[in-house]
């Protein structure tokens, strides 16, 4: 396959619903609404938009960028992507890319699992499973009897291990079919039924009668600030990496993506666009469903106290009970939650579609596997690995893949991959790629955010966290339950299995690129 044969985007709509699709997820509806309300409400927005301005939007110019460029040149992954950057002159860039492929992968296996719980909710809502547990800690229970496969009522594993066995079939069935015929296909069907789900729950929402509170309350909590609390620098940081989460950058994934644009596709314009679609259904879609549903039954202190509980208790424990205590018939709130939760699947499974993309393009335009093996590939590296979750979910495993790659890690690749882009690349050359075939001129402006304000940025957070979270993780200082120990060991081994066979493999494609060169 050569660079103009490769695969390509059908539509723009088609690219931009995609581009979204990857960057909608999980995040938007369970993790934005928990972190709004930890920080504040109203004070947590501030340094939102802030760093949606200095960090997100400069970041997913940068990744549409460099994806492009890569694809120019034949790559559709980090690795091949970097040595472009750095004009083939060093060696050692493509390794760095290692992380746009680890860190995609990694997600990929325990985040599917996690989607995996929303079919299954999905499923619990319509046949009223868990309807007629009213309390917190009943539902929380509940969900944790599913989450933890060998404890609670669901003392049987197999409903955990079907509904992850499902979900993960559809995410290589689609990715199978390639780019056009399986992901940009999802992604016309799929986020048109989100934003139509999610409209309707907005106005169910808006409408409840009020309770403990009301939606209104629920509204006044999100938008409005308390000005003294922006002095503490742990809303700013909780700020900073929800925009990770909800923009999916420092991935690799959006990278991916935009290798499959001509070369004189606009980026700037579609980018943007991406970002605010995205932005849309975070803040105005995500945020108005389950804060104002979750005061209007538990008031703001009451949504508080739950969302301080853990990161599923806001989105899913607070939210199964607004359902059943709906007004009208059980049928009714059964309906509800079933689109509650099927929405919170394909907004999963349209990111988990996108964070298998990195692997699949690898494995087959750098080391020349066919779709279908590669696929096999992901496959065979995904079940098994998968299912160390679903059975050690309660060791403590899933959080702690999830913070080496799903939060540290995204910090590192992003200043690894803004650094090579305005510094290594060049800002004078990265502004002109940026702009190539461009329908919007990126404001001045942002020449000076792209080369030091958002470097300095991601710094800043590198320290900070590496300080005070990723040390103390690393040492397991303060864990909670000792007992986890031996399973977070064997579950950092298998973490250092998959980077080595990353490395492994680019290493390979590089060796397999020199020789077809040298043949040539």
């Amino acid at each position: 396959m050569t660079v103009d044969d490769r695969e390509r985007w059908s539509t723009r709509v088609g690219l931009v619903l995609a581009m979204a699709g990857n960057a909608v997820g999980l995040g938007n509806f369970l993790r934005f609404p928990v972190q709004a309300t930890q920080n504040g409400g109203g004070t947590f927005m501030i340094p939102y938009f802030i760093s949606f301005l200095l960090l997100g939007i400069p970041l997913m110019w940068i990744e549409w960028g460099i994806g492009r460029l890569g694809g120019a040149h034949g790559h559709s992954s980090l690795p091949g992507m970097f040595d472009v950057l750095t004009d083939r002159k060093t060696r050692w860039a493509k390794y760095l890319g290692v992380l746009g492929l680890f860190i995609p992968l990694v997600i990929f296996i325990y985040y599917t699992f996690i989607v995996s719980w929303m079919l299954a909710l999905s499923f619990f809502s319509l046949t009223g499973d868990y309807f007629g547990l009213g309390e917190v800690e009943a539902m929380r229970g509940y969900l944790g009897s599913y989450q933890n496969v060998f404890d609670g009522s669901h003392t049987a594993a197999t409903p955990t291990i079907l509904f992850f066995l499902i979900t993960l079939l559809f995410v290589v069935w689609v990715v199978g079919r390639g780019i056009s015929g399986g992901i940009e296909r999802l992604a016309l069907i799929g986020m048109p039924v989100l934003f139509v789900f999610a409209l309707v729950l907005v106005v169910r929402v808006l409408t409840l009668p009020a309770a403990a509170g009301s939606p209104a309350e629920g509204l006044n909590f999100i938008w409005s600030p308390h000005w003294g609390a922006l002095a503490d620098a742990r809303v700013w940081l909780a700020a900073a990496g929800q925009m990770f989460f909800t923009l999916s950058v420092g991935v690799g994934s959006v990278h991916c993506y935009a290798s499959y644009l001509r070369r004189d596709d606009d980026i700037t314009l579609t980018g943007l666009s991406t970002a605010a679609t995205n932005e849309f259904v975070e803040v105005v879609l995500g945020g108005t469903i389950a804060i104002p549903a979750a005061v209007v039954f538990f008031g703001v202190a009451g949504a508080t106290a739950i969302a301080n509980g853990g990161s599923y208790d806001l989105g899913i424990v607070a939210m199964s009970i607004v359902f059943q205590g709906l007004p009208g018939s059980e049928v009714l709130g059964r309906l509800a939650a079933f689109l509650w939760f099927f929405l919170l699947f394909v907004a999963g499974i349209t990111s988990s579609v996108a964070l298998a993309s990195p692997t699949i393009a690898f494995l087959q335009r750098e080391m020349g596997f066919t779709r279908k093996k590669a696929v096999g590939v992901l496959a065979g590296l995904s079940l098994p690995l998968g299912l160390f979750h679903v059975v050690f979910y309660r060791r403590g495993v899933l959080g702690d893949w999830d913070y080496w790659a799903g939060t540290f890690g995204l910090v590192i690749f992003a200043t690894i991959e803004i650094v090579l882009f305005a510094w290594v690349f060049g800002i004078d050359r990265g502004w002109t790629e940026l702009h190539r075939g461009a329908d919007l001129r990126i404001p001045r402006f942002y020449r000076v955010v792209i080369q030091w304000i958002t470097p300095l940025f991601l710094l800043t957070l590198l320290v900070w966290w590496g300080i005070t979270q990723a040390l103390p993780t690393l040492l397991m200082q303060n864990l909670a339950d000792p007992s986890q120990a031996p399973f977070l060991w064997l579950s950092r081994l298998l973490l250092a299995s998959v980077l080595v066979a990353c490395l492994v493999g680019i290493r390979w494609a590089w060796v397999r690129r020199q020789s077809q060169t040298t043949g040539d």
